[in-house]
Formats: structure tokens, sequence, C-alpha cells
């Protein structure tokens, strides 16, 4: 009797391995594409070839960036909202493209049906920064330059709804300073206008200023962010300074298209916030001031939630359209 009773159990075993086998192939059969909704060179860009690195050791696939740019990250997130559900899709999605832009035009997808959050991974450092040869050496002259002379000072931006533009208008609400806004196609055309002196400031994403930072191009001014990077650890943080409410969070999370089985979800959640915790991961996001941020994806839809709820207000009291 326990010989026949070893024999099934061998035997259950052996028809169970294959089962299992393909149970395991069922997370990725083939390459991931990594959508990216903005521009080559940005911080997003960065963010996105940092994770892929990443996983493409860890899940047995290719992940693969994918560049799909054009009106304000809407042609990319329309693609993957488009997508199969199963996993093999995934985009790189910004706190605009989640929480800013479809509040501010109507867009060819439904963010809250048509998409799946699944982690939050960085969050980028706000900060100001200014001409070298201006008059801008503190957060404070900017305030009293823009109430005495107000319009006199530029403050550049990527367009509206974008957090550089987001931040000028907070800025400005909070402290009553009137800046004039300059709107720019990309990140690096307004830098060169603001090394060049052509425009005077502006809030946006510290990995993007770091090479002109540190090469003179660009001062360094203030935080937009709640905590300074250990890059410039001295720089001081605006919402420590008098003004609590100006904290700018600006952050890039990884969804897939809407209805993906949750435990797929789970999946890739669990091995997004593992890539985090590499060595590797840990060192690009210090050396290129990203904050990792991970977590679950309930934590991710309630970040999405209130953000979409804090700037909705601005958008709202401030008639702020897209173009």
């Amino acid at each position: 009797m326990t010989r026949k009773r070893l024999f099934a159990a061998l035997a259950a075993a052996l028809i169970a391995l294959p089962i299992a086998a393909q149970a395991q192939d069922t997370f990725l059969r083939r390459e991931v594409r990594f959508l990216n909704a903005f521009a080559p060179g940005g911080t997003s860009d960065l963010l996105g070839r940092i994770l892929a690195d990443q996983l493409s050791q860890q899940v047995g696939q290719r992940v693969v960036v994918e560049n799909r740019t054009g009106a304000a990250g809407v042609i990319g997130t329309q693609e993957v909202a488009r997508a199969a559900p199963d996993g093999h899709t995934i985009l790189l999605a910004s706190m605009g493209i989640m929480s800013i832009t479809p509040q501010m035009q109507q867009v060819p997808y439904d963010v809250d049906q048509d998409l799946t959050p699944i982690v939050n991974v960085a969050s980028v450092y706000n900060i100001l920064v200014a001409n070298p040869n201006g008059p801008i050496h503190t957060w404070q002259d900017l305030v009293r330059i823009g109430r005495e002379r107000p319009g006199s000072l530029s403050c550049a931006t990527v367009g509206p709804g974008s957090s550089q533009q987001l931040s000028c208008v907070l800025f400005q609400s909070l402290t009553g300073a009137r800046l004039e806004q300059i709107s720019y196609r990309g990140g690096t055309p307004a830098i060169l206008d603001i090394t060049a002196g052509r425009v005077e400031v502006m809030f946006g994403n510290m990995p993007e200023y770091m090479g002109q930072i540190r090469a003179g191009g660009l001062r360094a001014i203030a935080y937009g962010a709640a905590e300074p990077s250990p890059l410039l650890p001295e720089l001081p943080v605006i919402s420590r300074q008098g003004q609590p409410d100006f904290v700018i969070h600006n952050w890039f999370g990884i969804v897939g298209p809407g209805r993906m089985n949750p435990e797929l979800v789970a999946r890739w959640n669990a091995e997004i916030n593992r890539a985090m915790q590499a060595p590797e991961v840990q060192r690009r996001f210090v050396e290129n001031g990203l904050q990792r941020l991970g977590g679950t994806p309930q934590a991710f839809i309630d970040q999405i939630r209130a953000d979409r709820a804090k700037w909705g207000r601005i958008i709202r009291e401030h008639n702020i359209r897209a173009e």
C-alpha cells in the first residue's frame, strides 16, 4: 500500500511539473514594451532607462524603452490604454499624465478605467534655478523684484499644465510676485535661454539642471521640494522658510492598460519594488537627483487622487488651459 502511494505521489508530481512551469511562464512570454510619453534626454527618459536595465535582468525578458511623444504625453498614454492587458506593455506615467492633463483638455481615454496603476517609482526634486549673472541670488530676491516691478522678470515653463508652469503659478499665488511666463516646447531650449540671459528663472526637475549647475551655466537658488537632495544639501528649502504650502511633488510611476489581472499587477509591483532596491539603481537615483518611492498599487492610486484634487483647484482658480 505504501509503495502504491509512493508511485502515485511521484506520478502526480511529474504531471504537475509542466503545469507549474507553464504557470511561471505565463508572467511574460516575450519582450516588454516600456513606453515613455516624453522626448529622449529628459528626466523621464533617464528614469525609464535606469529601470529598464534592471528589470531586464530580473524578469527573464528584455524591457525595451520606446519614446512615443506628443500632445503633453497623450500620444504615448493612448497607445498603452489601447494595448492588451497582458503585462507586455507598460508606461512610465508622470504626475501630469495621471493628475493634471485630463483636467485641462479632453483625452481619448479614461485614466481611471483605461489605465492600471502598478507602482509609483520616483519623486523628482523640484528646484528653482536662475541665470548666474542675473539679479536673483535667493528666492526672496525673486519675490521682492516680482512685487516691486511686476512682470519685469520672466519664468520659463514647458507649457500649460507642466510641473514647471504650475510651480510658477503657485509661487506667484503664495508670494504675490508677478512674473512673465515664457513657454517652451521642452526643458533643453528653456535652459539654454536661461544660461544666455534671455530668461531669468525656472522651476523644474533637478536632474535636468545638474549638468549646467556643475558647469556654472545655472545658479541653483532653492528647493520647491519638501526636503533637500544629498547632491545640494545646503540649498534652502522654500517651504521651510516661510512658505509651507510651496511643496511640489513631481513623480513618475508605472501603469499598464486597464483591466489588468490583479495577480499580474501584484507580480509587476513586486518586480519593480525589487528593482528599486538594487544597489546600481539606488546609486543612479542618488547621482541624478531622484528619490525612490515604491509601495503598493493602492498607495499609488491615493497619490494620483490627492494630486488631482490639489492641482485641480489651482487650474480652476487661475483658469489654466491647454494651448
